[in-house]
């Protein structure tokens, strides 16, 4: 690789957190990638992208920003007129226009378990954590992972407060000026693939559907995840 090999910026989404990316960035640094998987907070849209645009400030060279789930809300934000970000990724993610937030979005379309899957834990102050339930996270967050893998996520899950997932993107946005690529997860019971194909088509992503695959599709089709990042990374090399 050379001095224009971008930089693998990943950004996780709600109910996950950075170590669901080791398969992918395994395989990321064997083909010559340097990675980084940005914590994100999950406190707040606004609050997340500032986090994840000041370590992008801190990394030389071209950025391929890849995000999961709402860390693709989170991305949206954090690149708009970056001038490192060459490429963003979507993997089962939101891509929301201004005034969308991810529970708007997920709305949007039938087929989400998200209402009857989440376990809200109240904190102090009125505001509210929001989990996966561990009774229900393998058929409907990671139903094509193993049930030990399963497991292992919903026990290391990380929550996000009711109000990150209500925030609405506030313009502009990133994808309506850096080439974007989705992969879209065909058997998504989280983001419903209706509601995916929609958002891609809209943002005029470069698109690919991963037949049967569930909201964790980067754990189960490392592969496939792999070939769209990297291939967001040639085209704009």
């Amino acid at each position: 690789m050379t001095d224009t090999t971008p930089t693998i910026v990943l950004v996780h989404g709600a109910f996950a957190d950075g170590s669901g990316f080791l398969p992918i960035a395994q395989r990321l640094l064997a083909d010559g990638y340097p990675v980084v998987a940005a914590p994100n907070p999950l406190r707040g849209l606004s609050s997340d992208a500032a986090q994840v645009r000041a370590l992008l400030d801190s990394i030389e060279g071209p950025i391929v920003l890849v995000g999961h789930s709402y860390g693709g809300a989170v991305i949206s934000t954090a690149a708009t007129g970056h001038p490192g970000v060459k490429a963003l990724v979507y993997l089962a993610a939101f891509v929301p226009e201004q005034g969308e937030s991810a529970q708007s979005l997920v709305e949007k379309f039938p087929g989400s378990t998200v209402g009857e899957s989440v376990k809200p834990v109240p904190l102090p102050g009125g505001q509210v954590d929001l989990y996966i339930d561990p009774r229900v996270f393998h058929q409907n967050f990671a139903a094509d992972v193993s049930p030990e893998e399963a497991t292992l996520f919903a026990i290391t899950q990380r929550p996000a407060t009711g109000a990150a997932l209500g925030e609405a993107a506030a313009g502009p946005l990133a994808w309506q000026t850096i080439p974007s690529y989705n992969l879209i997860s065909g058997a998504d019971r989280i983001i419903p693939p209706a509601a995916q194909e929609f958002m891609a088509q809209r943002s005029g992503a470069t698109a690919q559907v991963v037949e049967d695959a569930s909201h964790l599709v980067f754990v189960s089709r490392p592969g496939a995840t792999v070939a769209l990042i990297e291939k967001a990374a040639k085209d704009h090399a």
